[in-house]
């Protein structure tokens, strides 16, 4: 709800419906304080009806720029990285990973299992290396180095044009 104040401003501004404004001049009838406050408000607004607005001068844009103009531009950070802090802190994270792999190293036992036991695979060759398979692979590594040709051949002479 709207104090006293805010509802006496609005009423001198006009910004009331018509039941507001009937309200607020009953209020203003009716009790003292209101109707003091309500002509310290009145008053108060036509002393800044009365007031001159100051304008700036017409070189005031002008004058402005020209000091803007005047200023030094501002000029931006080179910060420079010393070299030895980056040397020293990668230098730190290679000896630490030296270290923990030479601990590993140290406390590692190698031995290798028998994998012969595991891979017994008897591959009968002569029954895959059949002069079939043997033109079948020929023949695809043939397509395929002849599409690999035209391919260097056309970037070749897609260059020179």
């Amino acid at each position: 709800m709207n104090t006293i104040e805010q509802q006496l401003w609005d009423y001198i501004d006009g910004n009331l419906s018509e039941t507001q404004r009937k309200s607020i001049e009953a209020k203003i009838e009716s009790d003292i304080s209101v109707r003091l406050q309500y002509e310290e408000l009145q008053n108060l607004n036509i002393a800044f009806g009365e007031m001159e607005l100051d304008e700036p001068s017409m070189s005031f844009t002008r004058n402005v720029m020209e000091d803007v103009a005047l200023q030094p531009a501002p000029i931006s950070l080179k910060t420079r990285v010393d070299n030895r802090i980056i040397y020293s802190i990668s230098g730190f994270f290679v000896l630490s990973i030296l270290g923990i792999l030479s601990y590993i190293l140290y406390n590692t036992t190698f031995s290798m299992p028998d994998f012969s036991k595991y891979f017994a695979v008897n591959l009968n060759v002569d029954k895959i290396l059949t002069p079939t398979s043997l033109y079948i692979f020929l023949g695809v590594d043939l397509v395929l180095g002849l599409i690999f040709m035209d391919y260097i051949l056309r970037k070749k002479l897609g260059d020179k044009d």
